[in-house]
Order: structure tokens, then C-alpha cells, then sequence
């Protein structure tokens, strides 16, 4: 993509307006709290400490906001009190130009870092830099500093006991996102009814899985139904897939196939009324035809041999989701899910963000690259915007710092909301102020209404939130005795200085995602190969075999596979030309790894027994494969087309004559179906890749 046409695509993005289900509640909430914090201040202590309070209590609403599994209030006291923090050692240095410029540089530094232990940590920590920008300009003393430090932490308090006293859908989220992997499961039952061999997004169920994890006193209060349904769903989906597909499953055509997709059809219903009901914590109501045709003895008539074990597998699993989305159900994880599924405490997990920030100071990684240009920018903006004769320099930092993510299109495409949003916001609020010329009182009340909009509509858009933003920010400092008229271009300006320092910083010092589009592959063949592989080692030995080594490979190979998703869909919005791997080849891949995870996915639908009898050969071929995946791999990084002649040999010997010194004995015709469907499928990913070779 050229970089005029990266540009637009972004600016498109920035002003993109999406119709999203909005929470008054929950924005009258933190509207509230702030309300009751700047009026309390206002009125005792007087308009400068007013809007310090005020930034802590809108900041730590905002937190609150964030997609995190961790409970809200805490977040909003984490962000109260690290903006406190951040403001008073900013206002103990800022008199001193090379101090706070060296404490503004490690601040922002470690802002970007927080983004490895994810976007929430990232987002609030780069928010409290930019707030504590315009903060330290407020106290006069540094017991005047303190004071105000304290008031933002006394906002953040304010906001969790709001919290914690008017809670609005308790564990909503964690409803949400076990009720979406349901409707997730129940719609890829009906597209298998059209679609047998019809590929399932994993997203749902991984989001469910990161929902379930739990801190130590949430478990305690969890309800009933959030026990257990995600790890049934997740049992569910390769128990559907082996019950549709053609090869391994029914025929194609026939009684068998017309009775298969009316229980599919039930199945979807069964799993849309689960999810109805975990969602709004209200009672399971499903259609008695549904139950029909789940139960009833034709199944044991129609069905015969995989398929009615699989037929019968659904309908114990469909009994199980009910039972516990009626809060009824009893059954508890087991011991190594439930250790799989704690989240950790704040204090214990302290340790683990710093190890995973040392992980990413390494060449190369998007991370430190994004922390060594936000501290950069962030420092010569900062001393860009004093230079200037506009005064208040510090819209230019605070703003390349709100701006700058990680990730290309996300930097420019805020960067150009941000503007336009800071035009309108501005505008409407000078407009405001020039007709009503508003006191203390009244410039708090609008600040608190700007405040509630954005919290409002702050998921339809950045650009929309940026509008409320402004005008919030003009009405505050207002309220503390800053100059209207002064106020309203240079912050324009400043703003669009700040944009553009942070949209060159990416240009100058990338972090391209279209280079590294092959090592992320690579690492999703390797971990397709090897779930495939650890579903064969349970066929060679069946006794030996752990059911929780094929969860651990099957949750290793999602991962992989969503980083190859995000990746490619980050590359095709890059201004970077095709290096290696065309967007045809990447497609085919994509669809043969893909299909590679289905059919392993099917096998371990019907995994033997303990007592089975080991299958001959299995054992020879999963080493073959992990042998094979491993080369393979090295040859996608390379450029080169990955050559599967060791996993075709395995398979050739079984159907060698038994007199033949190199035959091998044919394992059963499912295990030997099985494997030949995963060597097609890793030859199709070879296919896919020779043109992209043929021009390296």
C-alpha cells in the first residue's frame, strides 16, 4: 500500500463513527462521581484543586471503562492513585527543565513499555502521562502539589465506591463473553447444517477463556452459571465438527445426513437459549421440539457407529450447558483448569509485567520500539511547546502521547481524530463561553456534562470522544482561572504540532508488521503441526496419553493463530511493499493451516480410550510430522517452499504389501483417513506459497 493511500485509509478510520450498544448507566455513574467530586472541591477548597480532583476522577472513570476481566473499582483506584503519583513527582522537577525532561523521558518510557503486559496497562499508563502534563501546571508549592496529588487519588476513591455501592450488571463482561462463545458455537452448528466443512473463529472462546480466569476473592463470589459452561462449549465444538463432516462423520447424502443437520439445527437453538440466559441471568427457555429431536430413540436407530458416539457425546454436553446456565449445575473444574484460570492479585502480578517488559528490551520488538518513540516525542514536544510563544506547551506532548500506539494505522488514524475532534470540541466550547461567559460554577457544571457525553459515546469513535474531551478540558482549566481567549488556538495548534511529531515518529522509526508476516507463519505451522502430532501420540499410546497435553497444544495454536490474523490484518493497512508473501499466498496458507487444525481437531474428537489397543504407526508418523513442521517452518522464514516427503513415506508404508521389509501395519481406516486429510492439507500450504517463492 502507497503511503497516500495509507494515509487515507487511516484518515477514513480516524473519523469512522460505529453504532455501538451504549451504557447510560454506567455513564451516569462516573458522571456522577465526578459531579460529586468537583462540587465537594469547589466548594472547600476552591476552583485549582477543583479540576486536580476533577482529572483524577475523570481519568479513573475512564479506566473503568477498559475492556479488563479485572474488577472496576480496582482498576479506578490504580488509576487515581498512579495519576497522583505521576502529577506530584512532575510538579517536584518541572521547575528544573533537564530534570523533568530526563523524568518525563523514563515516565513515558515505561508508559509504552506497560503495553506487554497488555492494552489496559498501556492505555492507562499513557493516559496518566498526558493528564499529569497539564496536572502539574495547576499547584503553586509543593505541599500545594501534595495537596492536589492527593485529591486526584481521593477522585479515583470516589469513583471505585461508586463502583462497589451502584454496581450496574455485576460480572456483565464476564456474562458477555461466555454467552458470545455460546452464540458462537451455536451459530458454526448451523452453518455445519449448509457447511460441513465450514471453519470456526476461535476468538469467542478464547475471550471466554480469559474471562473465566479469576482472582482468589472473585472466585468466591462468582455465580453458579459462570462455572464450567465455557470448558463444556470448548468440548463441544470438535464433537459438531465430527458429527457434520463427510469424510470422518455421515455421508454427504442420505437419511444419516438429512437426521444430522436437524440435530445441528436443535443444537443451535439449545446453545442461543443458553447464551440468552447466562447473558441476562434469567431462566433457559427452549422450544420442546428442539429437546425432540436431541432426545429422542431415533438417534440410536438412524445413527450408527462415530457418529452416534458423537451424537451421544452432543447431547451430554447440551444437558451439561443447560444445567449450569439454570445455576443449577454442580460440577466444579478440575484441579489443573482452575490452576490454568487464576488470575493473579495486583501485588502478585507486579513481577509478572516486569518480566514480560524485559522480554520485549530486545531488538526488533514493536514494543520497545513504541516506548523509545513515545519518550522521544513526548520530550521534544514538550520542549518544542515551550519554545513556542503560545504558552501551555504542554498540548503537544499531551496529545503525541494520547495519540502514539504500538501499531501504524491505530497512530495515525487517532492522530487525525484527534485534531478534528479538538476543531469541534473547541469551537463548540469557545461558542459556549462567548454567549455566556460562564463562572466557576457553571464552567464546572459543563465540564461534568462534557464528561458524561464521553463516557457516553466514547465507544462509537475516537473522533467523537475527542470532541468531548476538548470542550471538557477548556470548561476545567477555565474553571481554574485559565485564559478563555488563550486558550482556544494554541491548543489547535499545539494539538496539530503533537499529531504530526507523533505520525513522523513512525515514518522515522517503524515497527512494520509486513516483515515479520512469515515468522508468524512459521510459528502457527509449528503449532498446528504439533496440536496434530500430540492428537497422534494419544492414538500410539493411549494408556500414557494425557487429555491435558492436547488442550495445552490446542490453546498454543490458537494463540498463534490470532497473532497471525492480527499481523496480516496490521500489514494491509502498512504503507510497506510485499516483502516475501503476497496476500493471495498468505489466504491460501491461512486457509490450509486452518484446515490442518480442523481435521486434527476431528481426530481428537474420537480419541481412543485408555484401554484401546495402541494404533500401529501413529507414533512414527507424529514424529515424522514434528520433524517435518520443524523444517518446514525454517523453510517459510527462508522464503523457500516446505517439502512433507518424510510425512508422505510414513504414509506410503501402510499401504505397502505385508511381505515388504519397509511396510508398516495400516492402522485403522479413521486413523489412516485422518492422516491422509492432514498431509493434503499441509501440501496445500505448500501450494499456496510456490508463487510467492518462484519470485524471491
Amino acid at each position: 500500500m502507497s503511503w497516500l493511500r495509507a494515509l487515507k485509509e487511516t484518515a477514513r478510520s480516524g473519523f469512522t463513527i460505529e453504532r455501538k450498544r451504549l451504557e447510560p448507566l454506567i455513564a451516569v455513574r462516573g458522571a456522577a462521581g465526578l459531579a460529586l467530586v468537583v462540587g465537594v472541591t469547589l466548594t472547600f477548597f476552591g476552583p485549582a484543586i477543583a479540576a486536580s480532583s476533577a482529572f483524577g476522577a475523570f481519568q479513573a472513570a475512564i479506566a473503568s471503562f477498559q475492556r479488563s476481566w479485572r474488577p472496576r473499582p480496582v482498576l479506578a483506584l490504580v488509576s487515581g492513585a498512579s495519576l497522583a503519583v505521576s502529577t506530584f513527582i512532575g510538579y517536584v522537577s518541572v521547575s528544573h527543565t533537564a530534570l523533568f525532561v530526563a523524568v518525563l523521558a523514563l515516565w513515558t518510557f515505561a508508559a509504552g513499555m506497560s503495553w506487554a503486559a497488555g492494552s489496559t496497562g498501556g492505555i492507562i499508563a499513557g493516559s496518566n502521562v498526558a493528564i499529569m502534563l497539564v496536572t502539574i501546571t495547576l499547584p503553586t508549592s509543593v505541599l500545594d502539589a501534595a495537596a492536589h496529588a492527593a485529591m486526584m487519588a481521593v477522585g479515583g476513591l470516589v469513583q471505585a465506591a461508586l463502583i462497589v455501592l451502584f454496581p450496574v450488571r455485576r460480572w456483565g463482561a464476564q456474562r458477555d463473553a461466555l454467552a458470545d462463545a455460546l452464540a458462537a458455537e451455536a451459530e458454526y452448528a448451523r452453518r455445519l447444517r449448509h457447511d460441513p466443512v465450514a471453519h470456526f473463529d476461535p476468538v469467542p472462546l478464547m475471550t471466554a477463556r480469559s474471562a473465566a480466569a479469576v482472582t482468589p476473592a472473585q472466585a468466591r463470589r462468582r455465580p453458579a452459571e459462570l462455572h464450567g459452561a465455557r470448558k463444556i462449549a470448548e468440548r463441544m465444538r470438535p464433537v459438531l465438527a465430527s458429527l457434520a463432516d463427510p469424510a470422518l462423520g455421515v455421508p454427504a447424502e442420505g437419511l444419516e445426513r438429512v437426521w444430522v443437520r436437524e440435530m445441528l439445527a436443535a443444537a443451535g437453538s439449545v446453545l442461543d437459549a443458553a447464551a440468552r440466559a447466562i447473558r441476562h441471568g434469567e431462566p433457559v427457555h427452549i422450544a420442546p421440539t428442539d429437546l425432540g429431536v436431541l432426545r429422542t430413540p431415533d438417534n440410536e436407530v438412524i445413527l450408527t457407529g462415530r457418529p452416534r458416539r458423537a451424537a451421544d457425546r452432543l447431547n451430554v454436553l447440551l444437558a451439561d450447558v443447560l444445567e449450569i446456565a439454570e445455576g443449577t449445575g454442580t460440577r466444579e473444574p478440575s484441579s489443573g483448569d482452575l490452576e490454568t484460570r487464576r488470575r493473579p492479585t495486583l501485588l502478585r502480578m507486579v513481577p509478572v509485567v516486569l518480566a514480560s517488559m524485559r522480554r520485549e528490551l530486545r531488538r526488533g520488538s514493536p514494543i520497545l520500539r513504541h516506548a523509545v518513540r513515545v519518550s522521544v516525542v513526548a520530550c521534544v514536544g514538550y520542549l518544542m511547546g515551550t519554545a513556542l510563544p503560545f504558552g501551555h506547551g504542554y498540548w503537544a506532548p499531551m496529545t503525541a502521547v494520547m495519540v502514539m500506539r504500538p501499531e501504524f494505522s491505530q497512530t495515525y488514524s487517532r492522530a487525525v481524530a484527534r485534531f478534528g475532534g479538538t476543531l469541534v470540541g473547541v469551537g463548540v466550547a469557545t461558542g459556549i463561553v462567548q454567549a455566556f461567559q460562564p463562572g466557576a460554577t457553571l464552567a464546572a457544571g459543563l465540564a461534568v456534562l462534557c464528561a458524561l457525553l464521553m463516557y457516553l459515546l466514547m465507544r462509537t469513535g475516537y473522533a467523537v470522544g475527542q470532541v468531548c474531551v476538548s470542550a471538557y478540558v477548556v470548561f476545567l482549566l477555565g474553571m481554574a482561572g485559565d485564559d478563555w481567549s488563550q486558550t482556544v488556538p494554541e491548543r489547535v495548534v499545539l494539538t496539530l504540532v503533537g499529531g504530526l511529531l507523533a505520525m513522523v515518529s513512525y515514518a522515522l522509526y517503524p515497527a512494520w508488521e509486513t516483515p515479520r508476516l512469515r515468522n508468524r507463519l512459521a510459528d502457527w505451522l509449528l503449532t498446528d503441526s504439533a496440536y496434530a502430532a500430540t492428537v497422534l501420540d494419544h492414538f500410539a499410546d493411549p494408556a500414557g496419553g494425557s487429555q491435558e497435553d492436547v488442550r495445552k497444544a490446542l490453546l498454543t495454536t490458537r494463540e498463534a493463530r490470532v497473532v497471525w490474523q492480527d499481523a496480516l490484518e496490521t500489514a494491509q493497512h502498512e504503507p510497506v511493499r510485499h516483502r516475501g508473501i503476497s496476500r493471495t499466498a498468505a489466504a491460501d496458507a491461512q486457509q490450509a493451516l486452518a484446515q490442518l487444525g480442523r481435521v486434527a481437531m476431528l481426530m481428537e474428537a474420537h480419541l481412543p480410550a485408555r484401554s484401546a489397543d495402541p494404533v500401529p504407526g501413529a507414533a512414527e508418523l507424529a514424529g515424522a510430522l514434528r520433524k517435518a513442521a520443524e523444517r518446514g517452518a525454517k523453510a517459510v522464514r527462508e522464503r523457500r517452499v516446505p517439502d512433507w516427503e518424510q510425512v508422505r513415506r510414513v504414509l506410503a508404508r501402510w499401504d505397502l504389501p505385508e511381505e515388504d521389509p519397509e511396510a508398516t501395519p495400516p492402522p485403522d481406516p479413521f486413523l489412516r483417513e485422518g492422516a491422509a486429510m492432514l498431509v493434503e492439507a499441509l501440501e496445500d500450504f505448500s501450494r499456496g506459497l510456490e508463487g510467492t517463492a518462484a519470485k524471491s
